[in-house]
């Protein structure tokens, strides 16, 4: 590839938080190259390796071969799921930036979905499992004590700032570059809380979030510990509002900053 390749501008990018993910990933990353490869656009695949322990860069840089759009970015150490997706939004070059777990829960395919909403107006399209279970002709597979504890998870965000969202967790989420850099450069969160993070700073800045079913299949492996990790994350809610007072979060740009690459993206025309 050469340094004018590199630096070119794709009309999307997929970000994939990978921490030993060696034995879940690579259908994911079949199914993404298969959807991508037969729509007429330029895409990347950026799986971040986040410290993973297996053989999870191994078996990403043997699909490399058959993908040249596809490059891994190895962190020597495990940073969390929110400094992994962070290290990979702000070396991407879509237009488009989308961030998907490893597993595949959420298809690509869902994709569609979220380009709609943008193409609609959103700045931050983000997929949802809670309106997705509201509606028919959707299906949101979770188990029992998961649904639970989201639903009481999700009103703590709500009484915590987080307005008029139903599912900040869900890992598939779509930005347009402007904001994705905005956003992510002054991101702090490096576990799970990185989605409020985002969310929060995003509706004090003015963008416009979009929250669109998709279906979701939970899969095996997960390595979130619910119970556990749900407390950090309301612990990581803590000093995000701690970051807010501090002016951390001050603006540095502007939904109106977004007109030019509003007007010359083919994507969202």
């Amino acid at each position: 590839m050469t340094q004018e390749e590199f630096y070119r501008v794709l009309d999307l990018s997929v970000i994939i938080p990978a921490h030993n993910e060696a034995t879940r990933i690579l259908p994911h990353l079949h199914s993404i190259r298969d959807s991508l490869s037969r729509q007429d656009r330029s895409y990347e695949i950026i799986v971040v390796d986040d410290g993973s322990q297996d053989d999870t860069i191994k078996v990403v840089r043997g699909f490399a071969k058959t993908e040249p759009a596809l490059r891994v970015i190895p962190l020597p150490t495990c940073m969390g799921k929110g400094g992994a997706v962070r290290q990979g939004m702000l070396v991407a070059r879509g237009r488009l930036q989308l961030f998907t777990d490893a597993d595949g829960a959420t298809a690509i395919t869902e994709l569609d979905r979220l380009e709609q909403a943008i193409r609609n107006g959103a700045d931050i399209a983000i997929g949802s499992r809670s309106l997705a279970s509201q509606q028919p002709g959707f299906t949101v597979n979770a188990r029992w004590h998961r649904s639970i504890l989201g639903g009481c998870f999700n009103t703590l965000v709500r009484l915590g700032g987080i307005r008029e969202i139903s599912d900040t967790q869900c890992g598939f989420k779509l930005f347009e570059r402007s904001v994705a850099r905005d956003l992510f450069s002054v991101s702090t969160i490096n576990g799970y809380g990185f989605d409020l993070e985002l969310l929060f700073v995003a509706q004090q800045r003015g963008y416009r979030i979009a929250e669109v079913p998709v279906n979701w299949t939970d899969q095996p492996g997960s390595k979130m510990r619910l119970f556990r990790d749900s407390i950090a994350i309301v612990r990581e809610f803590s000093v995000i509002h701690r970051n807010a007072a501090k002016g951390y979060y001050s603006p540095l740009a502007t939904p109106d900053t977004l007109a030019p690459l509003r007007s010359t993206s083919p994507l969202l025309k």
